[in-house]
C-alpha cells in the first residue's frame, strides 16, 4: 500500500518524528524525500515546495552539523545558552563605547530618513565625489591622519575585499595564527600562498619572511578572542626592512585607543609606517560597516577592483549619517575610553587574584576552560548566576582550547563588575577551574 500526503499533512508527520529523532537520536537523519518511510510518497502543490530531495552531499554536511549540536544538553549550538533576563550582567556587545543609542545618533539616523525624497540602492562606483560617502571617508581619513579612507559594507568585506586586490598566487602572505578569520578569507579569495607565523612571535616572522621573500605581513591590533596586544612596532619595522606591505586590522582598538580613539597604531606613532589599516565600524562605531586607511592611490583603484565593493550595493544615506554622528561621538569620547580601560584593568586584576588564566590587556577578557563540555558547563553555571559571556569554540577556536569571552563597555558600573568576580570566586570548583590547562599553565609560569 502506498500513502499519498500533502504538504500540510507532511509538516505534521515531521512535527512528529522530530522528537524521536532528535531527543532520542533515532538514526540522526534529517526528514526528506529521500530519507522518509519507502511508502510516503510527497506530493507538492503547485503554490508551495516544503522539500526537495537532499543530494547526498549536502546531507553528509548536515549531518556534521547534527553530531556537533547533539551531545549539547540544551539541543542547540554551543555559543547559544538562556536567554538573558531581568537583571542580567550582559558581556556579550562589541559596543565599547556604550554608544549605539546615543541620542545624537539616532536623530542625525532619523533626520537623514525624513528628509530623503530617494535613496541610490547601487554599487559605489557609481557615486560621485562629494556624495555622503565621500565626504565621511574624508573625515575619517583626517581622524586616522591617512591620506585617504574607504567605507565598506562590513569589515569582512573590507578585509576580503582587501586582499583580493593586493595580492595574487605568486604574492607570499605572512599571517598571525590568530588574526581574523576575515583575513584569511582574503587570502583564500586571492589564491595567494601563505605562511603562519607563532602568535605574536616576531622572530618567527622574521625568519618565514627570510625564507620566502617580500610580501603581505598581516596582523590584529588587537586580538578578539584573546584581548591581548601585537607588538605593532616589531612587526612594522620587518616590514619596512623586508619590503613587505603590512596591513594591521584595528577592529577592536578603532574607537577605544589612541588620541580621540584613532587606534593603536596612531597612539603608538606608527601611522606614517602601516601601509593599510583596516576596521569594523560594528564594534566602538556600533554600526554595520567596514573601513581601509590608505593612499590617495590605493583609495582610486580599489573601488574598481576589489569585488565586495563593486558587486555589492553601498551603504544607505542614513547609515553614513549614523556613522558620521558616531564618529564626533567618539572624538569626544575620553570620558568614556577612561571608564572602559578602568572597568577592564579592575575586571583582570580580580580575575588574576582569583587564579583564572587570562593574557587580555583590553577591553576584551577571555577564560580559557579548554574542551568543549567544560565550556558548556562553565556556560550554564555562569548563566545561573545571570551573568552571560559570549562563547567562542571551533571554528572560532582550535578544537580543545573555547573560550568564554567577556567584553567589557564603559556603562558597566564598579559594583556589576564586582558581582562577576564574586560569582567567578564562588564557581572554581564547580567549574573545575583549578584543573582547566590555562589555569596549570599560568600556575607552571608563575613557579619558574
Amino acid at each position: 500500500m502506498q500513502i499519498v500526503i500533502s504538504i500540510n499533512q507532511c509538516i505534521t508527520l515531521i512535527d512528529f518524528l522530530q522528537p524521536n529523532i532528535y531527543k532520542r537520536g533515532l538514526n540522526n537523519q534529517r526528514i526528506s524525500a529521500m530519507s522518509a518511510p519507502k511508502d510516503v510518497q510527497f506530493v507538492h502543490r503547485s503554490q508551495d515546495r516544503y522539500l526537495l530531495p537532499i543530494p547526498g552531499f549536502l546531507e553528509k554536511r548536515f549531518q556534521v552539523f547534527d553530531e556537533i549540536i547533539m551531545p549539547r544538553k540544551n539541543g542547540k549550538p554551543l555559543p547559544v545558552g538562556n536567554i538573558p533576563g531581568y537583571g542580567a550582567i550582559v558581556l556579550q556587545s562589541n559596543d565599547y563605547l556604550n554608544v549605539s543609542m546615543h541620542p545624537d545618533i539616532l536623530s542625525a539616523q532619523i533626520s537623514k530618513l525624513e528628509s530623503a525624497n530617494h535613496e541610490m540602492v547601487m554599487s559605489a562606483v557609481f557615486l560621485h565625489e562629494g556624495s555622503d560617502k565621500d565626504l565621511f571617508e574624508a573625515s575619517m581619513a583626517e581622524y586616522s591622519g591617512f591620506v585617504k579612507s574607504i567605507l565598506c559594507q562590513s569589515g569582512w568585506a573590507a578585509n576580503v575585499g582587501l586582499m583580493q586586490s593586493i595580492a595574487n598566487q605568486s604574492t607570499p602572505v605572512y599571517i598571525d595564527f590568530f588574526t581574523h578569520m576575515s583575513l584569511w578569507e582574503g587570502i583564500k579569495s586571492a589564491g595567494a600562498p601563505f605562511y603562519v607565523f607563532m602568535h605574536n612571535d616576531s622572530a618567527h616572522l622574521e625568519k618565514l619572511v627570510k625564507l620566502h621573500g617580500e610580501g603581505i605581513i598581516l596582523v590584529d591590533s588587537l586580538y578578539s578572542t584573546t584581548g591581548d596586544f601585537a607588538p605593532l612596532a616589531e612587526i612594522i619595522d620587518i616590514a619596512i626592512r623586508y619590503n613587505c606591505v603590512s596591513v594591521v586590522d584595528e577592529s577592536h582598538s578603532l574607537g577605544t585607543h589612541g588620541p580621540k580613539g584613532s587606534g593603536l597604531i596612531a597612539a603608538l606613532g606608527l601611522t606614517d609606517r602601516v601601509h593599510f589599516i583596516t576596521g569594523s565600524l560594528a564594534k566602538a562605531f556600533a554600526g554595520r560597516a567596514g573601513i581601509i586607511f590608505c593612499s590617495k592611490r590605493f583609495s582610486q583603484y580599489f573601488p574598481f577592483t576589489a569585488y565586495p565593493a563593486i558587486f555589492s550595493s553601498t551603504l544607505l544615506p542614513y547609515e553614513i549619517a549614523g556613522l558620521s554622528a558616531t564618529l564626533k561621538v567618539i572624538q569626544e569620547g575620553d570620558d568614556r575610553r577612561k571608564k572602559l580601560h578602568e572597568n577592564a584593568e579592575f575586571l583582570r586584576r580580580g580575575l588574576d587574584q582569583l587564579g583564572y588564566a587570562t593574557v587580555s590587556q583590553s577591553q576584551i577578557i577571555s577564560l580559557e576552560p579548554g574542551s568543549e563540555a567544560e565550556m558548556e558547563l562553565l556556560r550554564d553555571v555562569l548563566e545561573e548566576h545571570n551573568v552571560f559571556g559570549s562563547v567562542f569554540c571551533a571554528p572560532a577556536t582550535p578544537k580543545n582550547r573555547s573560550l568564554m569571552r567577556f567584553s567589557l563597555h564603559s556603562g558597566l558600573e564598579q559594583s556589576e563588575l564586582q558581582y562577576v568576580l564574586d560569582v567567578c570566586e564562588a564557581i572554581r570548583d564547580e567549574v573545575g577551574m583549578w584543573n582547566w590547562k590555562s589555569t596549570k599553565r599560568k600556575n607552571k609560569l608563575n613557579t619558574v
